[in-house]
């Protein structure tokens, strides 16, 4: 793996490899950091996020043409500790000089504002006048065109830690067109909220999809910048070829330890109970079954006109909304489960979608062929379809888990 080498001493604490408790600054470095930060002093437990620390990384952007890959997430936060105020990172970046040349959008755009799978085009930020390229739909690599003039590339996107979330796809194709162009790529990490474990089948490659790119399990439980270490030390990228990284690591931040999202990373994605169910409930997106797009709590509740009225007497009706413009069963009374209210969540669970087969009225068309795209292999629903429990199911995956976090572990930046 190419890292680049970076000169001030300041930097070298925050370099892939070093514990991000072990990068303490001075005090008077931090101190002119929170002063152009318009920040507040924080506590040595406080998180701050790769974007938070400007003096890390704002000379290796001095005299640089830059672009952006970034979304609605992609903020510097004036309060470390609350993280109620915060500025877009390419507001607080044009503020201080830096040339931004172009911003690169992935799903859901530049504001995150679009439905899922929606078509994003090409425009211009009317904010900044950046223009703003997608990389979704078909165009999900940047290309040669694109990347002309640029000098280093921006990651600073938060993920939420499921391998069918496609920002990691993205990040895929945006350090692969780097490595093919050697634009060094600068990762701004973040945490991930479902990070505090790994589960789920392993994705075969005859499965490969922009929802799933890796031989990794749906709940991966690494941070972008843990990812892009990955794609770039197991040679994912086409024909092996590297990425040249620099990442600024999360300060005080373990996977262990509790985030609450500030901004939702996706319209869909609107709370933390929705982002912790999210890669188990996903799964219905590939089924009859309503996920509860087109409510006021998506990915919390779950519903289908062909479950059984009986057995499920929680009920829900999908409309149209701005993160569901066309709701699967819009319009039609589901009947379902409301989840809002069970434990958080430390495994994949699939009794929901499990109960949800063995009780539509209609099994033959409970399942569609995006399933398989989202499981990444076609045992899951064989397993369902022949009766076996969410415990049986899970005892095939133990082997290739262990071998997934044992393949994961050099890449791993916090403990």
């Amino acid at each position: 793996m190419r890292l680049k080498v970076l000169k001030n001493t300041v930097l070298l604490f925050v370099l892939i490899g070093i514990s991000c408790g072990s990068g303490a600054k001075s005090e008077d470095k931090e101190q002119s950091s929170n002063e152009m930060l318009g920040q507040v002093q924080h506590d040595d437990a406080t998180i701050i996020v790769g974007a938070n620390q400007t003096e890390a990384y704002l000379d290796i952007l001095k005299n640089k043409s830059v672009g952006i890959v970034a979304n609605q997430t992609s903020v510097i936060f004036k309060d470390t500790k609350t993280q109620d105020q915060y500025t877009h990172l390419v507001d607080s970046l044009l503020a201080k000089n830096i040339n931004i040349k172009a911003v690169y959008a992935p799903e859901h755009g530049f504001r995150g504002t679009a439905s899922a799978g929606e078509l994003i085009k090409d425009g211009v930020d009317t904010k900044t006048n950046l223009p703003i390229i997608s990389l979704y739909g078909n165009n999900k690599k940047p290309s040669a065109e694109q990347l002309e003039g640029i000098d280093v590339i921006i990651f600073d996107i938060q993920d939420v830690g499921a391998r069918f979330y496609t920002y990691i796809s993205t990040l895929h194709y945006v350090m692969e067109a780097c490595a093919e162009l050697n634009i060094p790529v600068l990762i701004l990490d973040r945490p991930n909220p479902n990070g505090h474990y790994t589960d789920g089948p392993i994705l075969e490659p005859e499965h490969k999809s922009f929802v799933g790119m890796h031989p990794v399990p749906v709940v991966h439980g690494m941070t972008i910048g843990e990812y892009a270490k990955m794609i770039n030390g197991e040679q994912w990228l086409n024909n092996g070829i590297q990425c040249e990284l620099t990442i600024i690591p999360v300060k005080n931040y373990t996977h262990k330890t509790p985030y609450s999202l500030p901004i939702a990373p996706s319209p869909n994605l609107p709370s933390d109970k929705a982002i912790n169910l999210y890669p188990s409930l996903c799964f219905f997106e590939g089924t009859n079954v309503s996920a509860g797009r087109g409510t006021p709590k998506p990915f919390e509740i779950y519903g289908s006109p062909y479950l059984d009225k009986e057995m499920y007497t929680f009920k829900f009706l999908p409309q149209p909304n701005a993160g569901a413009k066309y709701p699967k069963h819009e319009g039609m009374l589901c009947f379902g489960e409301d989840l809002s209210g069970k434990d958080h969540l430390s495994r994949l669970d699939l009794n929901y979608l499990i109960e949800a087969y063995n009780n539509t009225i209609d099994k033959p068309i409970f399942f569609n062929d995006f399933f398989t795209k989202l499981a990444g292999t076609t045992e899951l629903r064989k397993q369902i379809e022949n009766k076996l429990t969410a415990y049986e199911i899970k005892k095939t995956w133990v082997r290739d888990l262990k071998a997934y976090d044992e393949m994961r572990k050099p890449y791993i930046i916090y403990n």
